[in-house]
């Protein structure tokens, strides 16, 4: 609900405060006064466009700032919060514009900084002001189908889970096929390759296992000849060891004979076994070092292929048993993606029938709602001197989304024989306030713009077209804040606010004011409106009649 809204240099206004409350609200004032200031004022406020020309003569720069109470859940407290500001449910929220007479403007809600869109946007949140060149709200169609939705109290939720499903599914499913698709480009390779790994059967560190063996067995046959030369001096019956033990038994039987023979055969025992484990080693190397040319090929053949593999694949050759277990898992998930692709394409086809079934009931119910809202505007248009007038809610086939798969939009004919186009068709500004009037009351939606603001929507009519004007506003105020800009008393007369908006000349500068009026003073603008520029006390007599009657 709009609270207050103070102005300072706009146009004819150098310092204006004004305070608000619920319900009907009235402006009212003499041709010329300056209503369309103050409303030119609110919407700068609310995010219009920030002209220059609104900055009064001789100042630096206009500012206007409004305040509002909003109920807790109100949808502008959480578009505040989505953009990282400051409102706290239950707090005032307030709102300044300032323009400079040299260009430029800037905007502020709760005193931080906002960009003119994110204003627009809040703004759209908070006020509807309807006029004759409104194109917001009710004008504009993308916002019908939620219009509609509210009316009839429509439960667009399981439309909205069975589309996000949907999509869910739709979404995996095309991630699979791709990766699916990848993998079977690579099939060939893959089946070509894993068949070769496993063919070769290379083992973990056997590449170096390998290339030991084979520089032994190259080291063997350079070395062959000096071994058997040297076995030859070592071993056999000629050999130095055989000599040195022929030596140790003959001195074993003549030892005890003298001290000294005992030292000289512990020598000699000392070197036979030295010579025995030399001759031990040989064998060892000898081993180790026999060159078989059959067995060095083999080692070397299957050294180069392990190594030919690695070079192929871009990998050591330690790695190629890890490779051939990952392109083997490959090779398992494309057989495997064929049947996740068979069960993600049936998971598909629910999620579609379960949207399609959501979403074809919702717009079942949607026609059904269609024809008790034009049945409820259609009582509505005659009462306000629009019986000429028809209205119609289409419903059209739209692409499918989480809103479902209609279009909806609301249009009119207001001659007979005329063919129905949108709202905008209606020419005249105050046909247009009051078919929204009529739609405003029929819908009466919730969850909307706090407030509400009808300019002129009492134009050319009188009587009893006013009496119903005035009526259906006073009936819409009861479920929030409605202010209304009126030449009618029949439509001041409902209101439970009245401000008369006044312009003076001193000689050198003209003024716009706003006061809040009395009981007394309600009575003489309401008597003025019914009689002109003189108020005679017929008019005073009728004004009283029409307050009272309210």
């Amino acid at each position: 609900m709009l609270t207050g809204l103070s102005i300072r240099d706009v146009v004819l206004i150098d310092t204006l405060d004004l305070e608000f409350s619920g319900g009907l609200g009235v402006l009212t004032g003499e041709t010329g006064a300056g209503k369309s200031i103050l409303l030119d004022a609110l919407g700068l406020a609310l995010g219009s466009r920030a002209d220059t020309g609104l900055v009064r003569a001789g100042q630096t720069q206009a500012t206007v700032s409004v305040s509002f109470d909003l109920p807790r859940a109100h949808d502008a407290i959480a578009l505040l919060k989505e953009n990282g500001l400051d409102g706290e449910p239950g707090e005032p929220l307030t709102i300044r514009r300032v323009v400079r007479a040299d260009g430029g403007s800037r905007a502020f809600v709760n005193d931080q900084s906002v960009s003119a869109g994110l204003l627009r946007e809040l703004g759209a949140l908070l006020v509807e002001i309807h006029g004759q060149h409104d194109e917001r709200g009710l004008l504009n169609p993308r916002g019908h189908r939620a219009l509609l939705d509210t009316y009839g109290a429509l439960d667009t939720a399981p439309t909205t889970a069975a589309w996000q499903r949907l999509r869910e599914a739709e979404d995996a499913l095309a991630e699979a096929r791709r990766t699916y698709e990848e993998a079977e480009r690579d099939r060939e390779w893959l089946t070509h390759s894993v068949g070769e790994l496993e063919q070769l059967d290379p083992q973990p560190g056997e590449e170096e296992s390998l290339a030991s063996l084979r520089a032994g067995m190259q080291a063997g046959a350079k070395l062959g000849d000096e071994l058997e030369a040297v076995n030859a001096l070592v071993q056999g019956s000629e050999g130095g060891l055989a000599q040195l033990r022929q030596a140790a038994r003959r001195l074993d039987r003549i030892a005890p004979e003298h001290p000294l023979l005992a030292e000289a055969l512990a020598a000699l025992d000392r070197a036979v076994i030295e010579a025995s484990e030399g001759e031990t080693a040989l064998e060892r190397a000898g081993e180790a070092l026999a060159f078989d040319p059959a067995r060095l090929e083999a080692a070397e053949t299957r050294l180069f292929d392990i190594r030919a593999l690695a070079r192929k694949h871009r990998v050591e050759p330690d790695a190629l048993p890890a490779l051939r277990e990952e392109l083997a898992r490959k090779l398992g998930a494309i057989e495997a993606g064929e049947e996740r692709l068979a069960m993600l394409e049936e998971a598909v086809r629910g999620g579609r029938g379960d949207y399609d079934h959501a979403a074809e009931a919702l717009s079942h119910a949607r026609r059904a709602a269609a024809q008790r809202l034009d049945a409820a505007v259609a009582a509505e248009l005659a009462p306000l001197k629009l019986d000429a007038a028809r209205f119609r809610t289409v419903i059209e086939p739209a692409e499918p989304s989480a809103a479902g798969i209609d279009r909806v939009a609301f249009e009119v004919s207001t001659n007979p024989g005329a063919p129905f186009g949108p709202l905008t068709r209606i020419a005249s500004g105050g046909e247009l306030s009051r078919f929204i009037l009529a739609l405003k009351v029929a819908l009466a939606e919730e969850g909307g713009a706090t407030t509400m603001i009808f300019d002129e929507i009492d134009r050319g009519v009188g009587g009893a077209v006013a009496s119903a004007v005035g009526e259906r506003l006073h009936r819409l105020a009861d479920a929030g804040q409605v202010i209304v800009v009126t030449h009618s008393p029949q439509v001041a007369a409902r209101g439970a606010r009245h401000l008369l908006i006044e312009k003076s000349h001193d000689g050198l500068v003209t003024r716009t004011s706003v006061q809040a009026l009395d009981p007394a003073r309600r009575r003489e603008e309401i008597a003025r409106m019914l009689s002109g520029a003189e108020v005679t006390d017929e008019a005073r007599a009728q004004a009283a009649r029409l307050l009272e009657a309210a």
